[in-house]
């Protein structure tokens, strides 16, 4: 197969597939591809250099079953094996997790899922998440599928990391280079008066770790500003103010609209992002319309990130490298 470099409209193609940038830092639609089907090795290799690149890359029209999914995950790196998925999630696959069970959690607890999401996210940038970012090892990568969307809402929005970091004026840049930052499970949930379930199973389910505040992308090289608005605790070595003020304001850089690509959902579409570059916003204005939601993730093993001067993450409770 031969390679034809980008075109005017920024369009790479490696025989029949292209890959067509959609926003100006993130994001990029790829076409002429069967997901389903065997990969040949420069597509393959294609597919990887775009989400290094673009962060984040769409499929449309794909025909993925969940064994189609899991191979199609083995092809870039070691499917995550889950230790506990809820009861929607298909039996007989293990890596694949559906995001239905999402709506289980809170009727665990006590709680409507109106409820329980609204004690979880009750600032504005609360949403906007790495998977499993509390982990020592959060996941490299995420293959998302979608089976059945709602006729509108529902769209997922994803931030360039290494474009917000980019963006820091030079002194800020060097100031952050060598913060950390405390990531934990469960951060800022309000608990309900008197006895809480969701709040004694935090408890004796913690996950939390300590990563640098820019890491080092393990691939590109590229210096990565590694904020969520769900996980992160503080900023450590510096006071509760002073932290709550430098994470504001660092969130609220990498949700710039200039670092930002909005996807919008079809049934067989496919998302592919890295998720050690990115954060991403679950979508909260479709419950109202009535319609069903059912997507399908399987997250790749990811590495113990690594800061600008070299130093791991550390684990702090409930988290160890490569156990699920």
């Amino acid at each position: 197969m031969t390679t034809d470099r980008a075109a005017g409209d920024g369009t790479e193609r490696v025989g029949g597939v292209a890959v067509t940038p959609v926003a100006g830092h993130i994001g990029a639609e790829i076409t002429g591809v069967d997901l389903a089907g065997p990969l040949e090795d420069a597509v393959a290799a294609l597919i990887r250099q775009a989400v290094l690149r673009w962060k984040v890359v769409f499929f449309r029209g794909q025909r993925l079953d969940h064994a189609g999914h899991v191979a199609l995950a083995r092809r870039f790196g070691e499917p995550v094996v889950l230790g506990r998925r809820g009861s929607v999630s298909p039996a007989g696959f293990p890596e694949v997790e559906t995001t239905a069970d999402r709506l289980e959690l809170g009727s665990r607890f006590g709680m409507e899922h109106a409820e329980w999401l609204d004690r979880r996210r009750h600032t504005l940038l609360r949403g906007w998440h790495c998977d499993h970012g509390a982990r020592i090892d959060p996941p490299a990568a995420t293959i998302l599928r979608a089976e059945t969307v709602p006729p509108y809402g529902g769209d997922t929005t994803w931030a360039n990391l290494a474009a917000a970091y980019a963006g820091l004026s030079a002194p800020v840049r060097a100031f952050v280079d060598g913060l950390r930052a405390e990531h934990r499970l469960g951060v800022g949930y309000q608990p309900r008066p008197g006895d809480d379930a969701y709040v004694r199973h935090l408890l004796d389910h913690q996950v939390a770790s300590v990563h640098p505040l820019v890491r080092v992308h393990p691939e590109t090289g590229e210096r990565v500003l590694f904020v969520n608005g769900y996980y992160l605790e503080r900023i450590t070595g510096v006071s509760r103010p002073e932290s709550a003020a430098l994470l504001e304001m660092l969130l609220e850089q990498a949700v710039r609209p200039e670092y930002t690509v909005r996807f919008r959902w079809e049934p067989g579409s496919v998302a592919f992002w890295d998720n050690r570059a990115t954060m991403h916003l679950a979508p909260s204005d479709h419950a109202h319309v009535g319609a069903p939601r059912i997507m399908h993730r399987v997250m790749l093993a990811g590495e113990v990130p690594v800061g600008v001067d070299g130093r791991p993450s550390e684990a702090v409770v409930g988290t160890e490298p490569g156990r699920w």
